[in-house]
């Protein structure tokens, strides 16, 4: 199995010749067929007729955490009409936050205390010491426990109460979009699952009043699994949309910088560019970004994909996923973050040092703009 040198070598080989041409355009499509075909069922989709928001008007919604998902939560569930508490630390500026936008806030027990549905919306690497200090022990009997990630369900960092019922709504995208679209009279879409029904059969739904609250069910509710969510999560966020994306656009940018390119034009070319080609992705589609580009981009994009895609980068993507899915990765990230995050903190150090940050800063000052963003 090849890493970092192996990706760097393929840039190399990509630079000096004209292209692999060893298969035809018919091997090429059957290899696409054949590696990208579909092999589960699609999820079943629900829809705003499905989630009425009924079953928890005129009770209380209790939300663990007002950070990136924990506000737009509250506030989404508020101007549904329902009523909601936040729950922090004592004395946290994120309690302090809440009461000036309005809102009950208190510490996380007493919160707690008051939920028919609390909402555990704390980061994943706080979330086992909270529950096990703040949190369970002043959860009503019969409450619905709801997670905005199956992080700590999945890989067993928390293992709630028999009596409990237990829930996921994940939002696909960050708190500020979710605010945003809830806003503008739409949604985004969620993954929802249902872990464990408690004693009143109602956790599943709550979980779909709690999706319609803010807003998703206007778009589209995915059921799946806690298991399914968490592991997909990591695995995409790794392998594509954070650990993927970054080493192709460092490898990219180092290389052309090694072969004489001005760091600034290299940035904006592997880097800069990234985002037009993204929001095409996320609008259109894989297909329709293709055809939203030139017939240039669009040719070497099946140039290159047949050049990096082999079986040494599927081993490398099978052994990220099989990390993840033994929950090594998660044991790993919580040994860290347990003993002060040593090597979490080297990293970001090392990259932050990266001398593609220089040329990055260099061409962001052009655009002003930016720093509102």
């Amino acid at each position: 199995m090849r890493g970092i040198g192996s990706l760097r070598g393929k840039l190399h080989e990509m630079a000096v010749v004209p292209g692999p041409t060893d298969r035809s355009a018919a091997q090429v499509g059957a290899i696409f067929a054949a590696v990208h075909a579909p092999d589960a069922p699609p999820a079943r989709i629900l829809g705003a007729l499905d989630a009425p928001i009924t079953p928890l008007v005129g009770r209380t919604v209790a939300v663990l955490g007002y950070g990136n998902q924990g506000r737009a939560h509250a506030l989404n569930l508020r101007d549904s009409g329902l009523r909601v508490v936040v729950g922090g630390r004592d004395g946290s500026a994120k309690v302090e936050a809440a009461r000036s936008e309005g809102f009950e806030a208190t510490t996380l027990t007493k919160a707690a205390a008051q939920a028919d549905l609390a909402i555990v919306a704390l980061p994943d690497q706080a979330q086992p010491a909270a529950w096990g200090r703040w949190i369970e022990d002043a959860l009503p009997r019969g409450t619905v426990v709801g997670f905005v990630h199956g992080f700590a369900i999945r890989f067993g960092f928390i293992a709630p109460r028999e009596d409990l019922g237990v829930v996921l709504v994940a939002p696909k995208g960050p708190g500020a979009t979710l605010r945003a679209r809830f806003e503008e009279g739409r949604g985004i879409p969620a993954l929802v699952a249902v872990e464990r029904e408690n004693a009143a059969g109602e956790a599943r739904s709550l979980a779909l009043a709690w999706a319609a609250g803010i807003g998703c069910a206007r778009s589209g509710l995915i059921e799946t699994t806690f298991a399914a969510e968490a592991e997909s999560d990591l695995f995409g966020e790794q392998a594509v949309l954070c650990g993927g994306l970054l080493a192709l656009v460092h490898e990219a940018y180092a290389l052309l910088v090694e072969s004489g390119y001005p760091p600034e034009v290299a940035y904006i070319e592997c880097c800069h560019e990234v985002k037009q080609v993204a929001d095409l992705l996320y609008a259109r589609g894989p297909d329709g970004m293709r055809r939203a580009i030139s017939d240039t981009a669009e040719f070497g994009a099946f140039v290159a994909e047949k050049a990096l895609v082999d079986e040494h980068l599927r081993a490398t993507l099978r052994a990220l996923l099989a990390d993840v899915r033994s929950g090594e990765f998660a044991r790993r990230f919580m040994r860290d973050h347990d003993g002060g995050h040593p090597e979490f903190g080297a990293w970001r150090r090392a990259a932050s040092g990266h001398s593609i940050e220089a040329a990055s800063a260099r061409v962001r000052a052009l655009m002003p703009w930016l720093k509102d963003a």
